[in-house]
């Protein structure tokens, strides 16, 4: 999935550096996340074995807040369009706000990622306005519990 040029175009990372990708990965699957953080794989239960992988939903801690989290999706290309994303993602942010007791959950989203943000908005999110993230311009977007 990280290998597709169009899957990762609006997002930074060593997609094209296969020695860099693996430790980009593995690292993120050892982090040591807070309780109840982290990655959701995405499989279809009903596909063929080797052939339900659809994709991730990150829950991850926002440094720079307290008590915030980010939310984050990624699917493999022939998953696109078809509601998976938002059907995922949806849960996520629920057991963020209602079981971890986050205050916000975010999403920032490169501006030209259309479907991410038709997703952040199906889910919830709010437009709050315009920010940097890995070191692009981004829109911010937000859900607060209170």
């Amino acid at each position: 999935m990280d290998r597709d040029p169009l899957v990762t175009r609006f997002v930074a990372g060593p997609w094209g550096e296969p020695d860099a990708h693996r430790a980009f990965v593995l690292e993120r699957m050892s982090h040591p996340y807070p309780p109840g953080m982290g990655y959701w794989t995405i499989l279809d239960r009903k596909a063929a074995e080797g052939e339900a992988f659809l994709g991730w939903i990150l829950l991850l801690p926002v440094e720079s807040e307290e008590n915030a989290a980010e939310i984050g999706w990624r699917l493999a290309r022939q998953c696109w369009g078809r509601g998976i994303a938002p059907e995922a993602a949806l849960p996520v942010l629920r057991y963020a706000l209602e079981t971890l007791k986050v205050s916000t959950v975010v999403a920032e989203i490169h501006p030209q990622n259309a479907a991410s943000i038709a997703v952040a908005e199906k889910i919830g999110l709010r437009f709050v306005g315009q920010t940097m993230a890995d070191g692009a311009p981004a829109k911010s977007y937000r859900l607060s519990s209170n």
